[in-house]
């Protein structure tokens, strides 16, 4: 059985029923659509969770995380797959979240093993979050400024199949669920100047129906190597902490 906690990684069935209830209701605060019955199902299918708190204590941000192991569609590799995830609009100035999540992915990168390479399969209806990828990650699929070589093409498809089945479409790279989550009107949309931002841009290309909760399918390796310099700051920082594992 996995410990309840890892670093900042919390094992889902280690949750209390208060922290499920701050999670669907910081979820319902940012998006329409939201059931307790939906949450669940997604919460169900996950093994780890990342909370961030405030100074108060009060939840402004979460993500769960599901870790397999597989042989293929794609060729063997580890896969990590995103659920529900949220931040805040008053967390947006930190990096807290996405310091706990590096945090946690290389804790899942030591636990599921160095023999395979470790994916993370990223569904995206909102550009704040397709903008993550560029910042952290050095090479990632899709985006503007250069085609995804065949393999790499392949190996989205053949793991989006596998993860979301007919809702995932090959030809447009697009999930379209039967009961789309929608940001509410205060955060959804993209403001005209985002659009200077060939990322911002380019997302907005590949999922106009972002608005409607279309999530693009996008794939990164999550490996020390494919960091940015943004992402290997962090890295150093938390290699610097007192405690830190060599």
């Amino acid at each position: 059985m996995s410990p309840p906690r890892s670093g900042p990684l919390i094992a889902r069935e280690a949750l209390t029923a208060a922290q499920r209830q701050a999670m669907l209701a910081l979820m319902d605060r940012h998006f329409t659509n939201v059931s307790p019955s939906q949450f669940d199902a997604d919460l169900a299918e996950k093994q780890w969770v990342i909370l961030l708190h405030d100074a108060a204590g009060e939840l402004t941000g979460f993500t769960s995380l599901r870790l397999e192991t597989l042989e293929g569609p794609g060729g063997p590799c580890h896969l990590l797959s995103s659920g529900d995830t949220i931040i805040d609009p008053r967390a947006w100035g930190s990096t807290a979240l996405m310091r706990a999540w590096l945090e946690g992915v290389l804790a899942l990168r030591e636990r599921a093993g160095r023999d395979r390479p470790l994916y993370w399969l990223l569904l995206v209806s909102g550009y704040r979050t397709y903008r993550f990828l560029p910042l952290f990650w050095r090479d990632f699929h899709p985006r503007h400024d250069a085609e995804a070589p065949p393999a790499a093409r392949r190996r989205l498809a053949a793991l989006a199949r596998h993860r979301y089945g007919a809702a995932f479409d090959p030809a447009t790279g697009i999930v379209r669920f039967a009961h789309p989550q929608r940001l509410r009107d205060h955060l959804a949309g993209i403001p005209a100047a985002r659009l200077a931002d060939p990322h911002v841009a380019f997302f907005a290309r590949c999922n106009p129906g972002h608005a409607e909760g279309d999530e693009l399918a996008c794939l990164t390796e999550l490996d020390e190597h494919n960091l940015t310099r943004a992402g290997r700051r962090i890295l150093r920082a938390l290699s610097s902490r007192p405690g830190s594992a060599p």
